[in-house]
């Protein structure tokens, strides 16, 4: 019940049910990347008459992310590259990146040096008379793997 529920009412969370139907009835798989994101256009290649092209979209393995896409999908996905990653044979070159989805508000963002953003391993760092210049209450504090500072 629980499941039935989260595809009726969020959209985050995979698909819905609506979408699920839609997919059912109109759509056929066109393929799959590598991380289980699952790429569909209209059957038989139909144009659609009010766009004017063909309907494509992407049915996310979990949270929907749009930086989750990679970029050769993401081509086909927006119709700037008609040839879907599935129909063709392509190498990467040996310089380019694999993929990664923006990281932005999760613990893995990037964090650069200067950032007000406070990390236990940044606490570590400080010299021990500079921590004496603070506050009882700031140099006594409880971290929050539970070690005393």
């Amino acid at each position: 019940m629980k499941l039935f529920l989260l595809k009726l009412f969020t959209w985050w969370n995979g698909q819905t049910f609506g979408t699920q139907l839609w997919t059912w009835r109109f759509g056929e798989l066109v393929g799959e990347d590598e991380q289980g994101n699952r790429y569909f256009r209209t059957k038989g290649r139909k144009i659609d008459p009010s766009l004017g092209f063909e309907r494509r979209w992407v049915v996310y393995n979990g949270y929907a992310e749009a930086t989750r896409v990679p970029p050769s999908w993401h081509g086909w996905l927006h119709h700037t590259v008609d040839v879907a990653p599935t129909e063709e044979t392509y190498k990467p070159h040996e310089w380019e990146k694999p993929h990664i989805p923006n990281m932005t508000g999760t613990p893995a963002a990037y964090r650069p040096s200067g950032s007000t953003r406070v990390t236990v391993a940044s606490l570590y760092s400080f010299p021990a008379m500079v921590l004496n210049h603070f506050p009882r209450s700031v140099s006594r504090a409880v971290l929050q793997d539970g070690s005393k500072f």
